[in-house]
Formats: C-alpha cells, structure tokens, sequence
C-alpha cells in the first residue's frame, strides 16, 4: 500500500520494496538511491542497523524512518544519527506523503503522537551537562534539539559543529551564505551561545555530531 501511495508522488520512482532487510540494505548499497523509507521492526535486521550501514556508505541518501512503536526519545536519536524524516505509523498516510515530498526538496520531517519523556509545555532552560572528555551515547541522546531548533537549523548546526565553513554549508544544503549566517545566528540565540566552539559543544551534549 505505501509503495502504491509513494508511486503516485510527482518526481518520485519507486525502484524497489522489500520485506527483510538484509535484501533491502544489499539493494541500496547497490543501486545507490536518492531516498529510502526504512521501517525499524524487520523480520532479520533492525532499521537502525540499516540505518547505519546507509548513511556510512551512501551519505547523499536521504532516509526516512517509519515505525508503528515510537518512544519519545526516539525523534532525538534518530536525528543524531543522521535520519532526516521520521513518521509513527499511527499518523495518516497524509504525513508520509509530507515527508517524501520534504525530503526530496532537502528538508526534514518529524511526525509523532508520543511526547518527549518528562517534556513540559516550555522547552528546559537546563541543557544536559557533560564531563570534558565523555563519549556521547547516541541511543541516548537529548532531544533538548528537536525541542528547540528547526528542521532546517539542525542541518545547519550539524554541519558547522562538523567543521563545514558557510559557504560549505551554503553549497551542501543549496542555500545562500547569507541565509545559512541568517540561520547560525538564530541557532546561537536560541541555545544561548556566541562562539562557534559554544555551539559544538552544544551538539555534542545534544548527540547532533560525535565526538
């Protein structure tokens, strides 16, 4: 049913499905292809090992994640590790759609009924505190910026914190420099910081970039 749905979206082939992921992993790492939808719960292989594998090899693949168990730390941990759209299963068909069509024009897309565990109404002033030196366990990441930043300006974050000059970042997300300076600075207002070394550390605490 999804493949039927996806195949009617404008621009969009559906090359292949599979029911197993080790066939499914084998055929993208294959054939290369520009968006992959991965469900989490396969019958041989879990989606984040797929996820992994994807996004090691194949960086320009944009990668969607579907599941019908989400947790609401989920969102955080999947974005620290690369996944650019996620939709509970539980969402109408409608969102996946969205999700497509915003993942093929270069954006993001998060989609989920479950609320952030101890999440209140106000994003926490609080952000998570980290020795000098620790290694950020990406299965449990803070969604501190999921909460906080847009879609497009954890894009942007990762790829300053990665070290990527603005123009770099300007060229990779096809924006303007002035746009991607546009979005540094509200990134840094928003968390509190004013030099870029503030806000890498800030997406390492958050689990956006490793150590």
């Amino acid at each position: 049913m999804l493949a039927m749905a996806l195949g009617r979206v404008r621009g969009l082939v559906v090359s292949a499905s599979f029911e197993k992921g080790k066939e499914g992993l084998a055929y993208c790492l294959k054939t290369k292809p520009d968006l992959l939808a991965v469900d989490l719960f396969l019958p041989d292989l879990h989606g984040l090992e797929i996820v992994r594998e994807v996004r090691a090899q194949l960086p320009a693949t944009r990668i969607l994640v579907l599941t019908g168990h989400p947790d609401g730390e989920l969102p955080g941990r999947l974005v620290a590790q690369g996944v650019h759209g996620f939709v509970d299963k539980a969402a109408p068909l409608s969102y996946v759609l969205q999700a497509v069509e915003s993942l093929m024009e270069g954006g993001m897309f998060f989609a989920t009924h479950v609320p952030p565990k101890g999440a209140s109404g106000a994003v926490q002033a609080a952000l998570p505190k980290m020795a000098a030196g620790a290694k950020v366990d990406v299965e449990t990441v803070s969604v501190d910026a999921v909460k906080i930043l847009s879609a497009r300006e954890i894009e942007v974050a990762r790829l300053v914190a990665e070290g990527f000059s603005s123009k770099e970042v300007a060229s990779r997300l096809d924006l303007s420099v002035r746009t991607v300076e546009k979005h540094r600075a509200n990134i840094m207002d928003k968390i509190g910081v004013r030099e870029v070394a503030s806000l890498v550390r800030w997406c390492v605490q958050t689990g956006l970039v490793k150590m």
